[in-house]
């Protein structure tokens, strides 16, 4: 399954008449693929997987989720309530919504004590935050084990360097601190994340169950462990999908060891959230214009291929030189060339095509003429959900494309939207 539909001029254009651009596209087709491979992994009993809705959280995708048997992974208030909008029930028997959070910010208590989700707390003060807010009810406690491994430094989960979770050596005293309150420590989670490899990844989730063998006696109410997510996406090689098969040997053998270890039934979770979405999402864009510089004493000149979309779109190129593979359509395009994809941002590091040390990139690409298009592929993960208003321009629609055609599953954001939240008023 590829990227036939992502690259179809006339669909292109149909709703490119309808909502300009630029616009994410979602394929329905790509994104069930992808689900049915994580339903196919945890189908054994006591497996359950998560989606981490961080990635990708307009209502289309949660629905699909849904409807597939996966719970949900939150990281605010405003993520569980948006599962809640797309059919998610609240409560936590059983927890089908989790919220992960390394501080309660904004509604994110309020929404805990309103809907009864299960609560994954990331340090020693969150469980005593709740404790004194009078919470009565279960918990998580999100686990920073010492390791990790992330796709670059800076996604890096876990480890002295991780800000996540609560170290291994206040474990105790955490299980300690919840004895004879109202609160029930009833999850262990952690994410040590994986580089591109499934290898890695499993040698890291491996590590980990055996970590978790050995706290599972401070925690007597412990009914599930979450390994995390960190399911590793290749976004260089289209339809090149990651081998799970040995995962699922792994997440069997570790839930018959915990379960063996407790003396009673405990789940395994798994949450991915970017191997769940990524492939299904591309940001499409137009061609505005092509502009060149020249070799000179302080470099090599590019020729620049100037689009609509930046980094106020897709921020993960700018933020760390991640690579999105680019496709040109068009009806009459000239040969290959060496060409830099620029956005229209006031900066310099609006750019598609950036190494992984900040420095222009060139890629191979048909030579377009203006009103052209250029898709940005396996954009569905991090794409709108980390978009911005940077220039004051609107965040851009996301069109889902279903069984019937393509919808508006979210629409373009105007100056309107933005101005409506300025109200000057006196504090």
């Amino acid at each position: 399954m590829g990227d036939n539909r992502f690259t179809e001029m006339d669909l292109l254009e149909r709703i490119t008449e309808q909502v300009g651009t630029p616009f994410f596209l979602y394929d329905a087709e790509i994104l069930r693929d992808r689900i049915r491979r994580i339903v196919d992994l945890t189908a054994s009993e006591g497996l359950q997987a998560r989606y981490a809705m961080k990635a990708l959280s307009v209502a289309p995708v949660l629905q699909e989720m849904q409807k597939a048997g996966l719970w949900i992974d939150a990281v605010s208030g405003n993520e569980v309530l948006r599962a809640k909008a797309s059919g998610y029930p609240m409560g936590a028997q059983p927890p089908e919504v989790l919220l992960t959070a390394d501080a309660f910010r904004d509604n994110a208590l309020e929404v805990l004590h309103a809907e009864g989700v299960l609560p994954n707390l990331g340090s020693p003060g969150q469980l005593h935050e709740l404790i004194q807010g009078g919470y009565k009810g279960s918990a998580g406690i999100r686990v920073n084990p010492g390791f990790g491994h992330g796709h670059v430094q800076s996604c890096d989960t876990g480890g002295p360097s991780s800000k996540h979770g609560v170290w291994p050596d206040e474990l105790a005293g955490l299980a300690r601190a919840a004895e004879g309150t109202d609160v029930s420590l009833v999850l262990l989670h952690a994410h040590v994340g994986s580089g591109p490899q499934i290898e890695e990844l499993e040698g890291n989730l491996e590590k980990l169950s055996g970590f978790f063998a050995e706290m599972l006696g401070l925690f007597p109410d412990l009914e599930a462990v979450n390994l995390g997510g960190g399911f590793p996406h290749d976004y260089r090689n289209e339809g090149s999908i990651a081998d799970l098969s040995g995962l699922g040997r792994l997440l069997r053998a570790a839930r018959e060891r915990f379960c063996e270890i407790a003396g009673r039934p405990v789940r395994v979770e798994v949450e991915p959230g970017r191997f769940l979405a990524a492939a299904c999402g591309a940001l499409v864009s137009r061609v505005t214009d092509r502009k060149q510089t020249l070799d000179n004493d302080k470099g090599k000149g590019h020729d620049f291929l100037m689009v609509d979309a930046g980094f106020c779109d897709l921020v993960r190129p700018a933020m760390y030189g991640a690579y999105h593979r680019i496709s040109v359509v068009g009806r009459d395009l000239g040969a290959p060339t060496p060409l830099a994809v620029a956005g229209p941002l006031c900066e310099s590091g609006d750019l598609f095509t950036r190494d992984a040390d900040e420095l222009v990139e060139t890629r191979m690409l048909p030579a377009p003429n203006r009103g052209d298009f250029l898709v940005l592929h396996d954009a569905g993960a991090y794409g709108a959900s980390m978009s911005s208003n940077y220039n004051s321009l609107g965040k851009a629609p996301q069109v889902w494309l279903g069984d019937s055609g393509p919808i508006l599953a979210q629409r373009r954001e105007t100056l309107a939207d933005i101005l409506a939240l300025e109200c000057n008023r006196p504090l």
